[in-house]
């Protein structure tokens, strides 16, 4: 049981260990060793990726730890999700750092712990891991948030996320403390048991301790009323570090949502329900307006983001298997989406300056058309038009909550809420393609890295070809079983 116990946790204690290998190499050699440890880092994710998938031989679902840490197909997927997200965004960090002169060996270490801190979040099985984890990857994200430290913007994104990243993890804890007081037990299982044992009235106390678990992690989704960090973080930290917090972070942190609420307090779904349905509709109506007045892409892609968490969250406010599954789907989808469009992003640069204005757009498709064309291909399909990714992205939970319906209508609302907010988030994600193809080019574009080149084609391909059943079966059967193993566990 021992032995089964390490090797059900065998990729995050191998990513631990690598990670302060390479962090005793850069403390040596400094920052010289920086584009080397930024490649070691990316081949120990490649290679926590391929300890994930390969398994260890566990049965469908492994506990290790005394149960605080779960394997299962929900994990798994997850977990892959992150991976890949994690090393495509050190990927287009290497070039990036060495141009603008932070080249620091630091950043894809703290990176590689955070991704850590994302498995163990991903594999939680009790509130005490679940904390840690949490509070692994938040750390690292603090720092590297404000990497910049010569940057008043980097400076200002770092303390904004941190004063209100510990505001969150207070009221976590707070809700987890009530949690705990009321069912004494901090195990998933546990809980789950004493919850049944209830019966149908769970009780108040237990239920605002729900409302505060939730308050903590919606600010790690940046869902609203839980984002005023999110536009500022975005527009501050460097253009790969925003892309890593676009990606990476938010999956993990939705998969954690969504293990907490369909496992432990899966009888409370009525409950919860609610919490969801209201973040997911403040957070579908404010990415969608308030995007449509930002000048700056990156604060754009910030209330996007925010926007994309809503419609994500309609799966899992439909409770069931169907609900998760689409938003499993939905997740992979966005962050192709968003790796894509933050290439394009980083590729935007005049006589050797990054530029982050929509209006430095103008003209791209007469200096650099592949790159307006990767860029319109995003924004089309992030506004959901078929048959791009971001079409079956949104199908899928909308469906989910169509076929749920709810006692009381609430999920029909939701879904057409989000279509109705769709059809909104299309006017500035139309407004970049118009101002790309349309208006006279305010500058050439220096030529694209080989790297973000790479980066771009891969994502148009996943993008243009999710239509095709070699792409579309495997990825809704492998999210139909991950969201099997959640329920059954």
């Amino acid at each position: 049981m021992t032995e089964m116990n390490y090797l059900a946790a065998l990729p995050e204690i191998w990513m631990a260990v690598a990670g302060m290998a390479l962090l005793l190499i850069g403390a040596f050699r400094g920052d010289r060793s920086t584009r080397a440890i930024g490649l070691a880092a990316m081949t120990v994710l490649i290679a926590t990726l391929i300890l994930v998938l390969t398994g260890s031989g566990a049965p469908s679902r492994a506990l290790a730890f005394g149960g605080l840490f779960t394997v299962d197909s929900f994990a798994i997927y997850a977990k892959s999700l992150v991976l890949v997200a994690a090393a495509i965004s050190i990927f287009m960090a290497l070039g990036y750092n060495e141009r603008e002169g932070m080249a620091r060996f630091e950043i894809p270490l703290l990176m590689l712990f955070a991704t850590l801190g994302m498995l163990m979040m991903i594999s939680a099985n009790d509130l005490i891991s679940l904390y840690v984890g949490l509070e692994l990857q938040s750390l690292a994200l603090y720092v590297i948030a404000a990497v910049r430290r010569d940057t008043l913007r980097s400076t200002e994104a770092g303390l904004k996320y941190f004063v209100l990243g510990a505001l969150s993890s207070g009221m976590l804890l707070y809700g987890a403390s009530l949690i705990y007081g009321f069912t004494g037990a901090t195990g998933f299982d546990a809980i789950a048991t004493a919850i049944q044992a209830k019966g149908a009235e769970p009780g108040l106390g237990l239920i605002i301790g729900l409302v505060f678990l939730c308050a903590g992690l919606a600010f790690k989704i940046s869902a609203v009323p839980f984002h005023m960090w999110t536009p500022d973080v975005y527009e501050g930290a460097p253009t790969p570090v925003t892309a890593f917090f676009a990606a990476a972070p938010k999956l993990a942190a939705i998969a954690l949502f969504t293990r907490v609420l369909v496992g432990p307090f899966g009888d409370m779904t009525e409950e919860w329900r609610q919490i969801i349905w209201f973040i997911s509709v403040t957070s579908m109506l404010l990415g969608s307006f308030a995007a449509i007045f930002q000048t700056s892409i990156k604060r754009l892609m910030a209330y996007s983001s925010i926007g994309n968490v809503g419609y994500a969250l309609v799966g899992l406010a439909a409770g069931n298997q169907a609900g998760v599954s689409g938003l499993l789907i939905y997740m992979a989808i966005y962050i192709v989406m968003t790796l894509g469009t933050f290439a394009v992003i980083l590729a935007m640069r005049q006589k050797g300056q990054m530029v982050e204005k929509i209006a430095d757009l103008a003209g791209l498709s007469r200096s650099q058309p592949m790159l307006a064309y990767a860029m319109a291909i995003f924004m089309f399909s992030m506004a959901g038009i078929p048959p791009l990714g971001g079409f079956f992205a949104k199908f899928f939970v909308f469906k989910a909550a169509i076929e749920a319906g709810g006692t009381d209508g609430s999920l029909y609302a939701l879904a057409i809420i989000g279509v109705l907010t769709s059809v909104v988030s299309a006017f500035y994600y139309l407004r970049i393609v118009k101002v790309m193809f349309f208006e006279e080019p305010a500058g050439g574009f220096d030529p694209v890295d080989g790297s973000l080149r790479l980066v771009l084609w891969v994502t148009v391909a996943l993008i243009l070809f999710t239509v095709i059943p070699p792409l579309l079966v495997p990825l809704t059967g492998n999210a139909g079983v991950a969201a099997a193993s959640l329920f059954a566990g």
